[in-house]
């Protein structure tokens, strides 16, 4: 029997919120997003789906404020640590609905009720519940967001930090990260040009170029992205990451069907 091929997608907080406006999400993209992924989905029935999105600025404006991500234990933090997850929730349901309109089968898995971690490492997350949505044919949906940490109280858990748990059982074939950026660019201020390629034995070069977020990210912006990207390619030397525009429509449908746009990493 053919194995079964699993691809994760991300739709970047950059893409789907605007975020230098809080608590501003971007349906008109949530929903052409949703409709790209539902014709590759219906094309492409032997190929399975893992969907994450990031908090954009549902989340990170908040967390910041409250400096979620560095632990606290008194009742201030846990104020904050709340409203933090009541922005992220607000907007995974607005991600859930836009996609149940299109008929996709998502069910999400907010970190916040099943991730525990050890002073910002992982602990503990019991995927079956996941791998079995997956064997039915469902899209598992994850998203940014707040998780209990033993050690620290609590602390946020991104995106990319799941899809980095998730590989080691789940394999993908590949990871797709659309956002706004058109990849990785090899100037900061030159939005022109991109990296084409990185693996880990050309990134001494790149990371001189690369930095944080422009708008509030709690979670690191580019360079930590792509760090965390090839640690996973250095852990399974078969996946490949693509770094990409969502913005410009047909693209994700584009990537999802293998299509090479903006910055490839790979070993």
């Amino acid at each position: 029997m053919e194995p079964v091929k699993l691809i994760f997608l991300k739709l970047g907080g950059s893409l789907i919120t605007d975020k230098n406006q809080p608590l501003t999400a971007r349906p008109n993209i949530i929903k052409r997003a949703a409709l790209e992924i539902k014709e590759f989905w219906e094309e492409n029935p032997k190929i399975h789906l893992l969907i994450g999105h990031g908090s954009g600025s549902f989340g990170h404006a908040i967390a910041d404020k409250h400096q979620t991500q560095r632990g606290g234990w008194d009742q201030k933090y846990w104020q904050g640590f709340s409203e933090v997850w009541q922005a992220a929730r607000q907007l995974n349901q607005l991600v859930v609905e836009s996609f149940h309109q299109e008929g996709l089968p998502v069910i999400a898995f907010p970190p916040s009720s099943a991730v525990l971690a050890d002073n910002k490492h992982f602990s503990s997350w019991d995927i079956r519940p996941i791998k079995f949505a997956l064997s039915q044919g469902l899209i598992p949906l994850v998203q940014g967001d707040v998780i209990f940490d033993t050690q620290i109280g609590g602390t946020i858990f991104s995106t990319e930090k799941s899809f980095q748990f998730l590989s080691h059982f789940l394999h993908p074939e590949k990871i797709l990260l659309a956002g706004l950026d058109k990849g990785v660019y090899k100037e900061i201020a030159n939005k022109n040009e991109i990296f084409q390629i990185i693996t880990p034995g050309t990134y001494q070069e790149t990371r001189k170029t690369l930095s944080g977020s422009d708008a509030v990210d709690v979670t690191g912006g580019m360079g930590a992205k792509v760090e965390l990207m090839l640690a996973m390619i250095r852990q399974q030397p078969s996946l490949q990451v693509q770094i990409f525009s969502g913005l410009e429509p047909g693209n994700i449908k584009k990537a999802l069907h293998g299509e090479h746009l903006g910055t490839l990493i790979q070993a």
